[in-house]
Parts: structure tokens; C-alpha cells; sequence
């Protein structure tokens, strides 16, 4: 029997004022797989996610989830099925790091109601999995980028949601930390079937963590399958114009690019 898609994207356009950064973007996503995009800055990637979450309306073309058009969903109920975790999370008030984790169990509290045990139980997991426990009290605005963005992550996970989108999720961590929560989030698509959505601008990391690649250049995707099918010098080269060589890694059981120093092509 086919699988339904999670998600359906169709032929979404966008612009900022005359610069078009989404042109006719159609996929289909379908659940418990990880998904990667990766292209030029400005190729549109994190546009794409901020309308797959809702934050923004294509101008033309449409999204369902699930088979309903996402902005048909009340926000509540899509935020105990989609989650995002951002590139760069500001906030100036002085919430400490317990009060945001929470933040991702409002979905599912009553509008005055306090946590409950399972809420509770929930944000003490995943504080103790990312190793913010010992911040709890500490506020946001205290934290390094990396301490910062652990956080996030842990917001969006205390969602308890079926697809999770990341936005360049781990830009401000060590490597350490990248991979554990990347390895976090493929165990979740691999043993819990979640989907995960990710935008990257570390091609290894991509093709390290991910199942299959969107590649986009010019608010269009280029080439789009799964790892063995698309991720190739050519590809590469033709979307990032450089010069690399991909190498199948057996200490990382996975491909990986290399390039080298003047590799620019004309």
C-alpha cells in the first residue's frame, strides 16, 4: 500500500518586493524519512521552511500537511505536529532556560492551566538528553550561541511532534554537540518514524545524517533524491560551482566531499 505524503508542497512562489526567491517549488515529503536542502546563501532554503511552519503565506501555490492546506489547520493543533528549530533565536526577555523548554509544551496546556506531571516529565528528559539540565535557572539571555541553541533544540523537541523542521539548526554549536543532536533527531526518524526537514550549509553533515537531498540554486531545485542518487561532484559542482571530489568514507559508512584551495569555477 503507498504511503501517504506527510507533506505537499506545490508550486509555491515567493518574492521580497521584485527578487524572487521561491519560483514554482513542488515536492512531497513522504513520513519517516530525513530530509536535507542545501544550495547558495539566498537560494531560498530558509524561506522554504518559514513557509512550511506557517510564518509566512506563499504568493502563489500551496502546502498541506497531511492533506489539509496548513493555514486551514488551527495553530495550536499544527504545533503539536510540526515543530521548528531556527537559525538564529533572539530573545531579549529574561526567561530562564526551564520557561523556554516549557514554551514547547504549550500546545497541549489550557490557556491558564499549569504543566502537568507528563509536561513536567517531558522538559526534564529532554533538558537532561541535550545537558541543559544544570542551566535550568540560568536565563536565555546568559547563555553562549551554543548553550543558546541547545535550548532551542530542546524547546522544539519538548513539542513531541511528528515532523521537526530545522533551519540550519546547529550553526552555533561545536562539533560535539552537532552530532549528537543530529544523531538525536535521525534515531527519532529511524525508531520512532518522525520526519525531520533540514537545511544545511555543511555538505558533509547532509550527507552524513540524511536519508535524501534537496539541492536548490536560484529559489529552484535543481536535483532532488536520495544520497547515492544525487550527491556527486557533478551535482555539487554544478549547484556551488567548485571544483570537489566525493568519496564513499567507510569510518563514516557515508559520502563525503572534499575540495580544494583556488577549486573556484569560472
Amino acid at each position: 500500500m503507498a504511503t501517504e505524503p506527510v507533506y505537499e508542497v506545490k508550486a509555491v512562489q515567493f518574492s521580497y518586493g521584485a527578487q524572487r526567491v521561491l519560483d514554482r517549488i513542488s515536492f512531497a515529503l513522504n513520513p519517516g524519512a530525513f530530509h536535507g536542502i542545501v544550495g547558495p546563501n539566498g537560494c531560498g532554503k530558509t524561506t522554504l521552511l518559514d513557509i512550511m511552519i506557517g510564518v509566512k503565506r506563499p504568493q502563489a501555490g500551496l502546502v498541506r500537511y497531511q492533506g489539509k492546506d496548513i493555514f486551514s489547520i488551527p495553530k495550536r493543533a499544527f504545533a503539536r505536529e510540526v515543530a521548528l528549530v531556527p537559525q538564529d533565536y533572539r530573545i531579549n526577555f529574561a526567561f530562564t532556560v526551564e520557561e523556554v523548554v516549557f514554551m514547547g509544551r504549550h500546545p497541549y496546556m489550557g490557556r491558564f492551566s499549569p504543566p502537568t506531571p507528563e509536561d513536567r516529565q517531558v522538559v526534564e528528559r529532554v533538558m537532561e538528553r541535550l545537558g541543559i539540565a544544570a542551566l535550568r535557572n540560568k536565563f536565555i539571555t546568559q547563555l553562549s550561541g551554543g548553550e543558546r541553541q541547545r535550548v532551542v533544540f530542546a524547546r522544539a523537541l519538548a513539542q513531541d511532534t511528528g515532523v521537526i523542521l530545522l533551519d540550519e539548526a546547529t550553526s552555533n554549536m561545536d562539533i560535539y554537540h552537532t552530532v549528537d543532536c543530529l544523531s538525536l533527531v535521525k534515531r527519532a526518524v529511524s525508531n520512532e518514524g518522525k520526519t525531520a526537514v533540514a537545511t544545511f550549509h555543511d555538505l558533509n553533515s547532509a550527507a552524513l545524517f540524511c536519508d535524501n537531498l534537496f539541492f536548490m540554486k536560484h529559489g529552484r531545485i535543481v536535483v532532488h533524491g536520495s544520497i547515492e542518487e544525487v550527491f556527486t561532484e557533478e551535482v555539487i559542482s554544478r549547484v556551488f560551482g567548485v571544483e570537489c571530489l566525493v568519496m564513499d568514507v567507510d569510518f563514516a559508512a557515508a559520502k563525503q566531499v572534499v575540495f580544494r584551495a583556488g577549486g573556484i569555477m569560472e
